[in-house]
């Protein structure tokens, strides 16, 4: 009980602390961590845990939507956004079918941003 206590102590302070870019690549590891394990309850016929990790995956991306600054960002802002828009449409098409195929479509494109924000992010912190 205690030991539970203290990590989400912890876990608490690492989210209240952490810098935009940090809460980013939380958000991009969740992500990528929910539409795997939806994946997965797919496989196994978990139709309820599948809805729930995919539905997880979506507000994230709805997050990452809303958090754009288009003012700052112009084009390439809003090129994010159609492609954020996109992986929500697919993994709305996903969980409705609970279709293998769509969600193994979204899942390295998934990665592929999670990965290039990480590069961002590193090159940010070698310039300051």
């Amino acid at each position: 009980m205690q030991t539970s206590n203290a990590y989400n102590a912890y876990r608490n302070n690492s989210i209240n602390f952490a810098s935009k870019e940090q809460l980013l690549m939380m958000l991009l590891d969740g992500a990528v961590k929910f539409s795997k394990i939806g994946r997965q309850a797919i496989l196994d016929k978990d139709i309820q845990k599948a809805h729930e990790n995919i539905i997880k995956t979506q507000n994230i991306f709805y997050e990452l939507v809303i958090s754009l600054d288009l003012a700052k960002a112009g084009d390439w802002g809003k090129d994010m956004v159609e492609l954020y828009e996109f992986i929500i449409k697919r993994l709305t098409d996903a969980n409705m079918k609970k279709d293998i195929k769509i969600i193994d479509e979204i899942i390295p494109l998934i990665e592929d941003i999670k990965e290039t924000w990480n590069e961002a992010y590193n090159m940010s912190k070698n310039i300051r």
